[in-house]
């Protein structure tokens, strides 16, 4: 919902907080206390992104969703581990989708009450009559704001690729960036591919999307030369193969992939430290 671990973190404290402090006669009176949790926690989504909005129309440059490690890194942890995993194949694959970054930069496109009644209906199932209690509106307010969603996420999806044949795609891509291989990436990348940058305004990047296959291999290739020793490493970045460079041993940027058809489409390069912190805390480092 927030596009950021951090947000979403403070977010389900909040909900607990919120929780604990009621009496334990008021906890036992709730019927339900996932419902609960659950309308807490969206409703504090909703604060949370209203005042998100104006704070990224002050951003520096393009503010992008926080990058994820695996999922198994992230949340819940490996198999067997104790905690609790989707018990449906179907809730896994769906729950991956939901981070994947295209979808997630689609979202932030969406007004708050958008995105939280898309998200509760067509992500996790809940009905158009529990979304109304959550979001303070009627249920086909609630249709309406799921389906104008629904029409943006359509307009910005291009065919899924297979994992596996992305993972080649990005491996080539890497090969070709290692070797400074311009004319390489040129044939990796779509025409019109389109590459953005987040450092917001703590690290140097550029502040606007790099246009066109050309251009983004040309200044793949300066960033390059400017950085000697850059290391790049083939992760798993929000459910899908991407990339992440290393300097020195410390992550300082992690890429995100789109592709079209058989080429790259949009790279989303995450450079802002504080949207960095997973991928050291969980040891990707």
């Amino acid at each position: 919902m927030l596009g950021s671990l951090a947000e979403a973190e403070d977010a389900v404290q909040e909900t607990y907080t919120r929780w604990y402090a009621m009496s334990r006669q008021r906890q036992d009176a709730v019927e339900s206390p996932g419902a609960w949790l659950t309308t807490v926690a969206s409703r504090i989504c909703l604060d949370v992104l209203g005042s998100a909005r104006a704070r990224r129309e002050r951003y520096v440059g393009a503010w992008i969703p926080e990058p994820l490690p695996d999922r198994t890194e992230w949340s819940g942890g490996p198999a067997g581990d104790g905690r609790a995993e989707p018990a449906d194949p179907a809730d896994r694959i769906t729950l991956d989708e939901s981070v994947n970054m295209a979808f997630l930069v689609v979202l932030e496109s969406m007004t708050p009450a958008e995105r939280v009644a898309f998200i509760l209906h067509d992500v996790f199932r809940y009905p158009f009559a529990e979304v109304a209690e959550i979001v303070g509106r009627t249920p086909a307010a609630c249709r309406q704001l799921a389906s104008s969603a629904r029409r943006r996420t359509r307009a910005a999806r291009t065919p899924a690729a297979p994992t596996a044949g992305q993972a080649g795609l990005v491996r080539d891509f890497k090969v070709a960036w290692e070797a400074k291989d311009i004319r390489a990436l040129v044939g990796l990348l779509d025409p019109d591919a389109t590459m953005a940058a987040d450092g917001g305004g703590l690290v140097g990047t550029v502040l606007r999307p790099v246009e066109g296959s050309e251009r983004i291999a040309q200044y793949l290739i300066h960033i390059a030369d400017k950085a000697p020793g850059l290391t790049l490493l083939e992760r798993t970045v929000n459910g899908l193969p991407g990339l992440v460079a290393q300097h020195g041993g410390v992550t300082v940027t992690v890429a995100a992939f789109s592709l079209d058809g058989d080429r790259i489409a949009r790279i989303w390069a995450v450079r802002n430290p504080e949207k960095l912190r997973a991928w050291t805390e969980s040891g990707q480092n």
